[in-house]
């Protein structure tokens, strides 16, 4: 299996977030001192770096699935968790990451450009690792004193990416199979490609470092071009991306070959056609030269045979018609090699030159535009300007059924970092949302009381009948509102220092409790004029059994005392 391997697909994911910790801090004589949660670590990214020491994809080939680490919970006392390390992967320069299109389960296809590394040490965060969930202590305030729930961490983001190699060389060579591209970067560098004396020998592109003088420049090969490369024909488009970074395009002609209807200018056109119709569906990056606008440079090769010397001066005074600079060498006997090498590293010096004008002026050019918002959506940030805070939209299927999706950065994200077991919690979300505006925003846009409405779409999505009129944030105890969420009476109760009183106050608890006293002094002496009270001595009470002097008589010897007593008056 060959060792250089230029496009893969990657499984990239971030690290997730740690929990918050809702613990409370307990002294002696003094069980609930208050929360002191710490906040949980932030996970780690996932971060490509151009290496210039990397030279394939190959290890993507094999790993494809690359995690980074994740944060810690936090702990008690105020303890962070531990943020999770970032993994950085090194790629070669001249990598770029794609998004990955296609179905689950079927090859994926290069989307959306998200990254160029065309420079060493350019990197792109393929992965962000999630936030850590914010523990009790940083969720309590001054009206919020005792929170009884902390924040989850918020999941790593996790997608496809596909990385693709286009190969950053000075120099590109391209022509027929067998016209001796590979015995050209053998002679003129230290690099050992296959050569052999049959048709795409070469499977990959071949690099070599080429030293001039003080001046070190790359050259690399394209193998297997062909009539018909750009539709796919021979090895097609796998290796046509490979020029796309060149700066020169050198011509390698084979003037020793002995197949039908083939002769050097022949040649040249047929491939300049493929690189034409491969250019006009070709993106280039900022600054790049266009590939009709980049420089030619033409070799005429195995001229060590007698006959291909002959064709070579027949048709060199053909390209010099077409201004395009001409070396007649040899692979075999070095003829000609150190003409075309210095003549290459003057040509790459000019070029690198234009190349990094071209560049500066696009980026002082280049404008950004920023989208239109929806009034009543935007929060004014004095960092980024106007932000975006959510969108909503109404959606419907089939049969009629319709509902309101929530989307943006914060709901989102609140949404996942909500403990759904934890009431407390999620009153905690819906003052969040409340404040943030998208009640009034689903108002606006027509929702009713009952309507379904969803936070977020795919996997991570919340759904929940709206309505407006639950009042969330206290805390509710046999349908009794106690106060506040987070506000606990025992903490009042306990922690009498928590607040000092004024001057004015204690003036007025005085004499409130002054008043108090006299009223009721002013009770019982109104009470003992009225004959309430009696001697305590005197047994006015013989039914009473707690009585001194009670006899404790039951109520039926009370009758037949009465009894006795009227017949005696009447007697």
């Amino acid at each position: 299996m060959s060792d250089f391997v230029d496009r893969v697909t990657v499984h990239v994911k971030g690290g997730d977030g740690g929990n918050g910790s809702a613990g409370i801090r307990r002294e002696k004589y003094k069980p609930l001192a208050g929360p002191n949660g710490g906040n949980g670590g932030r996970g780690g990214s996932v971060i490509f770096v151009a290496d210039p020491n990397a030279n394939s994809l190959l290890d993507y080939r094999f790993m494809p699935h690359r995690n980074a680490e994740s944060g810690t919970m936090g702990l008690g006392d105020t303890k962070d968790g531990s943020q999770g390390a970032d993994l950085r992967l090194p790629v070669p320069v001249g990598t770029v990451v794609f998004t990955a299109r296609g179905a689950e389960g079927q090859p994926k296809r290069p989307g959306e450009v998200l990254a160029d590394l065309r420079h060493a040490g350019d990197e792109f965060v393929a992965a962000a690792g999630g936030a850590g969930g914010l523990g009790n202590a940083a969720l309590a305030n001054k009206t919020r004193r005792a929170p009884g729930f902390a924040l989850l961490g918020e999941p790593g983001e996790e997608r496809d990416v596909i990385l693709e190699l286009k190969s950053i060389a000075d120099v590109a060579l391209v022509g027929f199979p067998s016209a001796g591209k590979s015995s050209l970067i053998a002679a003129m560098s230290a690099a050992k490609p296959k050569i052999a004396d049959y048709p795409f020998t070469t499977l990959v592109p071949n690099l070599g470092v080429v030293q001039a003088g003080d001046m070190r420049y790359t050259i690399a090969d394209v193998p297997g071009l062909i009539p018909g490369a750009s539709q796919g024909k021979g090895l097609g488009l796998q290796f046509l991306r490979h020029i796309e970074r060149t700066e020169i395009i050198a011509h390698v002609i084979d003037c020793a070959t002995l197949e039908p209807n083939r002769d050097p200018v022949a040649d040249y056109r047929a491939l300049e056609k493929e690189l034409a119709e491969y250019a006009d569906e070709l993106e280039l990056p900022l600054g790049a030269i266009p590939i009709p606008e980049r420089p030619r440079v033409i070799i005429l090769n195995k001229v060590d045979m007698p006959e291909a010397k002959e064709l070579a001066e027949f048709v060199k005074p053909e390209f010099e018609k077409m201004d395009l600079p001409v070396y007649i060498v040899s692979t075999a006997s070095h003829e000609g090699l150190k003409e075309l090498n210095f003549a290459l590293a003057n040509l790459v010096t000019e070029m690198r030159k234009d190349v990094a004008a071209r560049e500066a002026s696009a980026e002082e050019e280049r404008v950004v535009i920023k989208p239109l918002e929806e009034a009543g959506t935007r929060r004014r940030n004095g960092r980024n300007g106007d932000v975006q805070e959510f969108t909503i939209e109404r959606e419907q299927d089939g049969n009629g059924n319709y509902w309101y999706t929530v989307t943006g950065t914060k709901p989102e994200r609140w949404v996942v970092q909500t403990n759904f077991d934890n009431d407390e919690a999620v009153g905690y979300l819906a003052d969040r949302l409340a404040k943030l505006g998208v009640e009034d925003a689903l108002r606006k846009n027509g929702a009713k009381p009952g309507d379904e409405v969803r936070i977020g779409r795919g996997a991570r999505a919340v759904a929940f009948d709206w309505d407006p009129t639950i009042a969330a944030g206290a805390e509710m105890l046999d349908g009794a509102q106690l106060g506040t969420r987070g506000h606990d009476l025992r903490l009042e109760e306990e922690d009498t220092r928590a607040r000092r009183r004024t001057n004015s106050e204690r003036r007025r608890q005085y004499h409130e409790m002054m008043d108090a006293r006299a009223a009721v002094r002013a009770a019982m002496q109104a009470e003992r004029e009225a004959g309430h009270w009696a001697d305590p001595s005197i047994d006015d009470d013989r039914h009473d059994e707690t009585s001194l002097f009670g006899r404790g008589e039951p109520e039926e010897y009370e009758d037949d005392a009465d009894d006795a007593g009227a017949q005696g008056d009447e007697a």
